[in-house]
């Protein structure tokens, strides 16, 4: 389970103060994946790498009884004049894995051939991404924080990317950042929306995508519609 408790994040730029996260307490709970759903500049992906422990909070913390991932794709904390290989490396031994087994599996999975040997300054958006999703992948998380998987790589690298991610959920909890909610409605068990510095968690996810869609101003489809009637 994550909880997050009096959670609050400021951020202050140019005499300007911007609330992401305003005094947020919940809770998500073991074995279900979490849709984190709110409009672009909510502080989506902030929360997220707050959970992650790779963003400090205002004040308030995070508490979790389990292991949990760096935000999935994410490869801010790669070392440029380290090869791939030698960041992946460096990664196994925080996270204390088996050193040649996780070079080899993101090998494997990054496809990157020959530039898995080579600087990690000098690769692409692309191969960052696929050397990121490879590391995240390799790695048994109790809770996995996704921001936007989908959009990562190109088209094939993407199925196989949501293929390995949907196997890793059969063991897994998650909390997912997505725009896609035909990739949400597949994954995700119930939902958190995140609007104005307040979030608000929902049981069932079709409540959430409703309050999200609401809040967005998007018309309620004919399904969605007779089962927001039928609810008490």
């Amino acid at each position: 389970m994550i909880v997050l408790q009096n959670l609050t994040k400021i951020y202050r730029r140019v005499g300007k103060k911007t609330v992401v996260a305003d005094n947020i307490s919940a809770a998500f709970p073991t074995g279900e994946s979490v849709a984190l759903l709110g409009r672009n500049g909510a502080g989506k992906s902030s929360l997220l790498r707050m959970i992650a422990g790779t963003m400090l909070p205002t004040s308030g913390k995070v508490m979790s009884d389990g292991t949990v991932s760096w935000p999935v794709g994410f490869a801010g904390s790669f070392h440029g004049e380290l090869t791939g290989a030698q960041n992946v490396r460096f990664v196994a031994r925080i996270y204390g894995v088996d050193t040649d087994a996780l070079v080899d599996y993101v090998d494997d999975f990054a496809e990157l051939g020959v530039n898995y040997h080579k600087p990690f300054s000098t690769y692409s958006s692309g191969m960052r991404a696929r050397l990121a999703m490879g590391t995240s992948m390799g790695i048994d998380f109790d809770t996995y924080l996704v921001d936007e998987v989908s959009s990562v790589g190109d088209a094939s690298f993407r199925e196989k990317s949501k293929a390995v991610f949907a196997d890793r959920m059969t063991n897994s909890s998650s909390v997912v950042v997505s725009h896609s909610m035909p990739f949400i409605r597949g994954l995700c068990t119930m939902g958190a929306v995140l609007e104005n510095g307040h979030l608000e968690t929902f049981p069932d996810l079709e409540d959430a995508i409703a309050y999200h869609e609401t809040l967005m101003g998007v018309p309620l489809s004919r399904p969605m519609r007779k089962a927001a009637a039928a609810r008490p």
